[in-house]
């Protein structure tokens, strides 16, 4: 048909059933984006992966731990140095306080920006 909508949502579970790709934001930026099986399948940044753990289980069989975001959620006036998403991040370390992190691409389409995606640390491992 030749359409294209911009369907902004607080809801992730249900970017899946109306998107094609996804963008995920925190404080404004982009931290991750990609076709949706990508990002929701396999999320790599820290906030997608606690985003999808609010989904609740309506019994698929896809169930996940809860990951509870902690810490200070930040003035988007004055939004902390380095990555915005440090002061709430479980995955957090030095670098995060003072670097903002690069867009990596992760193939087919499917990029983030967070120091530790190299160390492919998932907050939803194991909770299946």
């Amino acid at each position: 048909m030749g359409l294209t909508y911009l369907f902004i949502s607080h809801d992730i579970s249900v970017i899946g059933y109306l998107s094609d790709r996804v963008a995920v934001m925190y404080l404004g930026e982009i931290v991750e984006t990609g076709p949706v099986a990508a990002v929701l399948d396999s999320p790599r940044h820290p906030y997608t992966q606690s985003l999808l753990s609010a989904v609740p289980d309506l019994g698929g069989g896809r169930s996940r731990a809860r990951v509870r975001l902690q810490g200070d959620l930040p003035s988007p006036l004055n939004p902390p140095k380095g990555c915005k998403f440090h002061t709430r991040c479980p995955l957090a370390v030095d670098a995060c306080r003072t670097l903002v992190p690069q867009t990596q691409g992760l193939g087919a389409g499917h990029s983030a920006a967070c120091h530790r995606l190299d160390e492919g640390l998932n907050l939803l491992e194991g909770a299946r």
